[in-house]
């Protein structure tokens, strides 16, 4: 929570930290998912409200870095989706994440601005993501905060979809388009972490290599237990695929699946591979086999059943019905 900046970052931080009261008073930092930014604001977050910051960066010892640790400082708001707990109570059933940032919470965020802030002399910093979670009555109770921002209170937005965002929120912030890593940083920073096979977890990444630290699962050894299925085609063996995608969660398993697929299109167009790159033979091969209307067919299925993909239905079936699909694309 305290010190999380990437060397891709290094400069867009000192520069937003040092400009003080020039700064604007809502900060949108918008780009593709997996590259920092909510680390990055709240990492700026820290800073803001440190006694004794370093080049900006939060001491990590003073009573408010302690306080924000705890997840208990006065001047601190963080706002995303909640979880759902609203099954009786002493239920076993788990919470779930909600979808959408609800206008309740923003209600509530107003009556939080209306009272003062813990230090006299002192900043209150906002932060909010992922913003397009915002359904349209969540949108627009912000927008009156962001039309007539409290004083001394700095807002933090984080985007992965701008372009889902109303016009009217967008009009009000300063849009920052936040750094995306080159292959040179993002190997050696993956390196850093001690990250195995770290060229094929950024081209698999999709060159966004912070989402490695959110996967418990080693993607590389998974890859290798799904790769040989889905390279046999219409000869997959469904029951044996399933057990191995659910590992993911049905979320991620589909982002797979549409990575997988996104390549096998490329290659059917004598196109450089963006995920798999060291596949580039046997999905030559595999792609020769294509019928490009199915291909095409199960791209947009699997874009509906990512809608729904936290919906509570049987998973293992939905991913049966899937890869009956995928078979289907070939002869």
């Amino acid at each position: 929570m305290i010190k999380k900046i990437y060397p891709w970052q290094y400069s867009l931080f000192s520069q937003w930290m040092q400009a003080g009261d020039s700064r604007h008073h809502a900060l949108l930092f918008h780009g593709k998912a997996g590259i920092g930014k909510l680390d990055f604001a709240r990492t700026m977050a820290a800073g803001l409200l440190c006694l004794q910051p370093q080049n900006g960066m939060a001491c990590g010892e003073c009573e408010s870095c302690y306080w924000l640790s705890e997840g208990a400082h006065p001047d601190f708001r963080e706002i995303t989706p909640e979880d759902d707990d609203s099954g009786s109570e002493g239920s076993k059933k788990k919470t779930r994440k909600r979808q959408q940032i609800l206008i309740d919470q923003i209600r509530a965020l107003h009556d939080y601005l209306a009272l003062s802030t813990h230090r006299v002399d002192g900043i209150r910093v906002v932060l909010i993501h992922p913003l397009e979670a915002m359904n349209v009555a969540a949108s627009n109770a912000l927008l009156k905060l962001l039309e007539e921002p409290p004083q001394r209170t700095q807002f933090l937005l984080v985007s992965h979809q701008r372009q889902a965002l109303l016009p009217t929120i967008l009009s009000r912030c300063m849009q920052v388009e936040m750094p995306v890593p080159s292959i040179e940083q993002g190997l050696q920073w993956l390196q850093s972490q001690s990250v195995a096979h770290a060229e094929w977890v950024w081209h698999y990444s999709g060159g966004a290599p912070t989402t490695v630290l959110q996967d418990e699962l080693d993607l590389h050894s998974w890859y290798q237990q799904f790769r040989p299925q889905l390279l046999r085609g219409a000869e997959m063996d469904v029951i044996a695929v399933v057990p191995v995608l659910i590992k993911l969660g049905m979320e991620q398993a589909i982002q797979a699946l549409q990575k997988w697929l996104l390549d096998v299109w490329l290659s059917c167009n004598q196109q450089p591979l963006r995920y798999h790159p060291g596949d580039a033979g046997p999905m030559q091969t595999l792609a020769s086999g294509v019928n490009l209307s199915r291909l095409l067919a199960f791209q947009q299925q699997l874009n509906r059943f990512k809608m729904t993909a936290q919906h509570p239905l049987n998973q293992e079936l939905q991913l049966e019905q899937l890869l009956l699909q995928y078979k289907k694309m070939f002869g």
